[in-house]
């Protein structure tokens, strides 16, 4: 005959066996969970745990979680792309590249002469507005050469953009067309242009250039002037002691102007005197601004 004692032992025994040492589970760490069990999602909806009875088609077994719903294992995921703002353009012009008070001004004259580089034509200073200003500065002496557009630079681009070719009324020979007014000179033969509009400083005040048509009569590759004893290179004299020439000073200084010469940058004095000859023609037109 079995105790009553012995017998009361082997139930514990057999309840331990059967449903484990308690309702709760552990909570478990991060680490320790494997995939998500389908039958545990949404656990966050109600709350389970050792003090839950179970309810109507409960299971009696262990509860999925305590108090607090079991958390799901972290997945590796992508980091998200940070959000960058779309780059504006600002007034802030490119390093080593000052933006000039005449930027829009030099823009748009830049953009109809054409064959310095792409610009934008809107005020605002770019690595592109910087590289085709200063090849017009370099092409036409202006110094210095920064890339800024001011009030040189814009004069002179104005000047060349405004320079109407045909203006000239030049013949079928070679020549050699200076505004005054635009302070311009090109040569041309027939309507053909042969020299593009280029910048030039004529007679200043009280020694104004003489306006109508005349011929080269005199050439010289480096003439002496006795008056001003000065060196006039790559000279073409047109007409009473005027001629083409070489300027020996800065040519956009316009406070000085010459004695009535027709003074060219180095380049383009060299280009006139390989277009000329005794003989070509010459017309002079307008009036420089100040005299």
């Amino acid at each position: 005959m079995i105790r009553p004692r012995l017998v009361t032992r082997l139930v514990i025994v057999a309840a331990v066996t059967l449903f484990g040492a308690g309702a709760c589970a552990f909570d478990p760490r991060p680490e320790q969970v494997g995939p998500t069990r389908p039958d545990l999602a949404g656990a966050a909806g109600g709350a389970t745990g050792a003090s839950a009875p179970a309810g109507p088609g409960q299971a009696s077994g262990p509860a999925p979680s305590s108090t607090a719903p079991a958390p799901a294992r972290p997945r590796p995921s992508t980091p998200a792309p940070k959000a960058t703002a779309t780059p504006t353009r600002t007034a802030k012009p490119p390093a080593g590249c000052p933006l000039g008070d005449r930027q829009r001004d030099v823009e748009t004259w830049l953009a109809r002469l054409g064959g310095f580089g792409a610009v934008t034509v809107d005020g605002r200073q770019s690595a592109a507005d910087c590289a085709a200003i200063k090849k017009f500065q370099l092409r036409y002496g202006i110094r210095p050469a920064d890339g800024r557009a001011g009030p040189t630079t814009a004069d002179v681009a104005r000047r060349l953009a405004s320079t109407d070719t045909a203006s000239c009324g030049a013949g079928s020979g070679v020549t050699f067309c200076v505004n005054l007014t635009l302070q311009t000179v090109w040569a041309m033969r027939g309507g053909t242009v042969l020299q593009a509009p280029t910048v030039t400083r004529t007679g200043m005040a009280g020694y104004a250039t003489a306006t109508g048509w005349y011929s080269v009569n005199a050439r010289n590759v480096k003439e002496w002037s006795n008056p001003y004893e000065v060196w006039l290179p790559y000279w073409q004299h047109f007409t009473q002691g005027m001629g083409f020439h070489e300027t020996t000073t800065y040519l956009h200084d316009k406070s000085i102007g010459s004695h009535g010469c027709v003074n060219l940058l180095p380049a383009d004095a060299r280009r006139f005197w390989s277009l000329g000859a005794i003989g070509t023609r010459v017309h002079v037109f307008g009036r420089r601004p100040g005299t």
